[in-house]
């Protein structure tokens, strides 16, 4: 059984996806710490009412930010975890701590990957009028959503759609996508090849 962390900022529907796959068998893993940058994300809500252990840090600012991934580092470290996953976890990851956990972290972002990084992933698919785009769920390495593709997850975009009616689309694959991704990195029957991961089951 994997122990995870997981990273949130906001309302925790992938932190959520990971407490019920757990609870239903579809995932043997632990969530052994919800971590937020927020003190009133709802995500440690969710994460409370299923008991599990929770602790906020503060965003101390841009001028402290290496403080601030210090002590994040040091609380991962200390919670002895397998897997750091980033479930809507708003900050950039600094290399030292990408370093610290090599292909231990993952990431999931609302676009088709390399298409669409960054923030507003929604709003840049609909401006650019593509057809499909979708989830991904990727290592994190020193770059921006740049890390080995461990799924995705197609989603159409439909000529009505807005950005919050896609990006509710999107979430629900999401939710299907994140599970499937930490099982697949759990049970290391995996190995990287180019920019993808690939299984080795």
């Amino acid at each position: 059984m994997g122990r995870l962390a997981v990273l949130i900022s906001g309302r925790g529907s992938n932190l959520q996806a990971l407490i019920d796959a757990i609870a239903d068998g579809r995932l043997d893993a632990e969530i052994a710490t919800v971590i937020s940058d927020r003190p009133g994300a709802l995500g440690l809500d969710r994460a409370r009412q299923a008991g599990i252990p929770t602790q906020v840090l503060p965003w101390l600012g841009e001028k402290r930010r290496v403080e601030y991934f210090q002590n994040m580092q040091r609380v991962l470290q200390e919670a002895d975890v397998e897997l750091v996953v980033l479930a809507g976890f708003l900050r950039i990851l600094p290399m030292e701590l990408v370093r610290a956990f090599p292909q231990r972290i993952i990431n999931i972002h609302p676009s088709l990957l390399p298409a669409f990084p960054g923030l507003n992933a929604q709003r840049q698919a609909l401006e650019y009028g593509v057809r499909i785009t979708g989830c991904t769920v990727h290592f994190v390495d020193e770059g921006l959503d740049s890390g080995p593709i461990i799924i995705q997850k197609p989603v159409p975009v439909y000529d009505y759609d807005t950005e919050a009616s896609l990006a509710e689309r999107i979430l629900a694959k999401e939710h299907e996508a994140l599970p499937q991704a930490v099982a697949l990195v759990l049970s290391k029957q995996w190995q990287i090849r180019g920019r993808r991961v690939v299984c080795k089951c």
